[in-house]
């Protein structure tokens, strides 16, 4: 079940962009079929939904919309890729799925309240850039 990634490549180069946005959309439906078993493996339905996971695919690929060179599309792919692999493999641990994928770079909500009143505005930008 978690090595059916594995002998899924992505091709060294893309001949046009539009080769490149196939490759991409090819990788974004392999990791959407792969969510049913990383919520498996991860125990994650406690935490988030499929569609949750689902979108933060969708935003992690939209960051890089605005690139349009073939080869750097395939660079980023291959990465996607390797990190794919490494979540489906078990290469990783919960919290770090739950802290990239679910909780994102913006941190708990519960983190977020008033209890750093009395801190140096030093300490809370330390904390804001270090926290995960």
């Amino acid at each position: 079940m978690s090595f059916t990634l594995r002998s899924v490549k992505v091709p060294p180069n893309s001949v046009s962009l539009q080769e490149a946005r196939s490759r991409t959309f090819d990788f974004f439906r392999s990791a959407c079929r792969s969510i049913p078993s990383v919520m498996e493996i991860y125990n994650l339905h406690d935490v988030a939904t499929p569609s949750q996971l689902r979108s933060t695919i969708a935003s992690e690929i939209r960051k890089n919309a605005h690139i349009t060179n073939p080869k750097v599309i395939d660079m980023l792919l291959f990465k996607a890729m390797e990190e794919l692999n490494n979540i489906v493999e078990h290469a990783k641990q919960r919290h770090h799925i739950i802290g990239q994928y679910v909780i994102g770079r913006g941190g708990l909500v519960q983190d977020l309240g008033t209890k750093d009143q009395g801190i140096s505005n030093f300490l809370k930008n330390f904390y804001d850039s270090n926290y995960f």
